[in-house]
């Protein structure tokens, strides 16, 4: 592995806390992080110069790529306009109009910067539209790392407890945890907190333990029950928004919530985040209403420039066929790779997004099915990869799998090369089972 890379390690732990500029940036199977020197296409290199092929994609950003010419374009456009913050620009207009016509519930649109800004401005506005303090997540989903998020459901599952230090208690009062796909313990917290509950919060696809679909009905289940208690619901498509299709999950599973949120791909990797819904819950959002939301980095005219490029490339006619097409011929090689060599591997995918499964041959539904794979031949698995020159970094804090997945740029002959590269591997821990 890259030896300069331990260097920059040692060294960034006398400057940096523990040595990153983000938690997540330490790889879990390196004990350091994987320093990149630049991203070209479906690669990355090191900085020793050596080549991979990129399946983490900036945590699932780049979509269509690295150093897409269309992007970097519009960046340098944004520059040469002197780059331009805290104003609107007639480009903001431009691309909420885009995003208006590509996904089905945005009526309004507000830009931020980071995912767990756009889902923590989400639950404030439905708790002023409600009048209600409660949150209804599913265990183990992802929503930013904000005090209402920062709660994970108890070993019983009967409760609440805290998942990061630094947060109050009291407000673990107003978060409800229930298992993903459990139709009967969403009914059951319904009951038991009914006339409480200001919105329901989910990612429609489970990206963040890999990739576990919704169960056929649950995500009209979802949808009817809070239209009945008047509950708002929200769908976190910061992950699943623009993977499988063009206006994210709701449009492929045909279920319109009330508020979303997207961030991440919609910019091809430069930090811009969305939340969007129904006009008459949005115009609550100052300063037509009340409810507090504004920042200078809020929709900064290089991340809008860059989105407007990257809308326009995901709108092109056959991309999203050509996509699915991939993936399902990729997701479904891999997992003859492991089939035939009697290893007990799940491959779950879902547009440009998938999970691994480690130790597991039956379908991935819960959480619960995704805390079991088992860590060790995943470890194995992804350092074999990383010296056959394949870049895996999927994990997730509470010890799932985690999601990986790949861009536009990952051509045929490009996914050909990693089914080949990772076949070795795959013989190898075979040998060693």
């Amino acid at each position: 592995m890259d030896e300069q890379g331990t260097r920059l390690y040692e060294s960034a732990r006398d400057v940096l806390a523990g040595g990153v500029s983000a938690s997540m940036r330490m790889h879990p199977y390196l004990g350091r992080p994987f320093y990149l020197s630049r991203g070209e296409g479906a690669y990355v290199f090191d900085t020793a110069g050596r080549r991979y092929i990129d399946f983490n994609g900036s945590n699932g950003a780049a979509l269509l790529g690295h150093h897409h010419p269309a992007v970097t374009a519009a960046v340098q456009r944004g520059l040469e306009l002197g780059t331009i913050a805290a104003a609107e620009t007639e480009y903001h207009q431009e691309l909420a109009t885009m995003i208006s016509e590509v996904v089905p519930v945005a009526e309004r649109v507000r830009f931020a910067s980071t995912g767990s800004e756009v889902t923590l401005v989400a639950v404030r506005l439905a708790r002023h539209a409600t009048g209600r303090s409660k949150i209804l997540k599913f265990t183990g989903h992802f929503h930013g790392l904000t005090e209402p998020f920062l709660f994970k459901a108890d070993e019983e599952g009967t409760g609440v407890v805290l998942s990061s230090g630094g947060v109050p208690e009291l407000y673990g009062g107003d978060c409800v945890i229930v298992p993903w796909n459990d139709v009967d313990a969403f009914e059951q917290a319904l009951v038991e907190h009914h006339g409480e509950i200001a919105a329901v919060i989910c990612e429609p696809v489970f990206y963040n333990a890999g990739c576990i679909p919704p169960e056929p009905g649950f995500l009209e289940l979802l949808r009817t029950r809070t239209r009945a208690e008047g509950t708002v619901l929200i769908f976190d498509e910061v992950l699943s928004g623009f993977r499988m299709a063009l206006g994210g999950a709701q449009e492929m599973y045909g279920i319109a919530p009330d508020l979303c949120t997207f961030a991440k791909a919609i910019a091809n990797g430069m930090p811009l985040s969305v939340l969007a819904g129904r006009s008459d819950l949005m115009e609550q959002l100052a300063p037509g209403g009340p409810v507090a939301h504004s920042g200078t980095y809020s929709g900064h005219l290089l991340s809008v420039l860059a989105a407007i490029a990257t809308v326009d490339e995901l709108r092109k006619p056959g991309v999203y066929p050509e996509l699915r097409r991939r993936a399902d011929a990729f997701y479904r090689a891999l997992q003859e790779l492991f089939d035939q060599k009697g290893l007990a591997v799940r491959v779950q995918g879902l547009g440009a997004r998938f999970g691994i499964y480690f130790g597991r041959r039956e379908p991935v539904r819960t959480y619960a099915d995704a805390l079991g794979h088992d860590h060790e031949l995943n470890a194995r698995f992804v350092r074999g990869c990383l010296e056959r020159g394949v870049y895996f970094h999927a994990y997730n804090r509470a010890g799932a799998p985690g999601h990986s997945g790949f861009s536009l740029a990952h051509d045929e002959a490009v996914l050909e090369e990693s089914l080949a590269r990772m076949a070795r591997v795959i013989d190898e821990l075979a040998a060693g089972r």
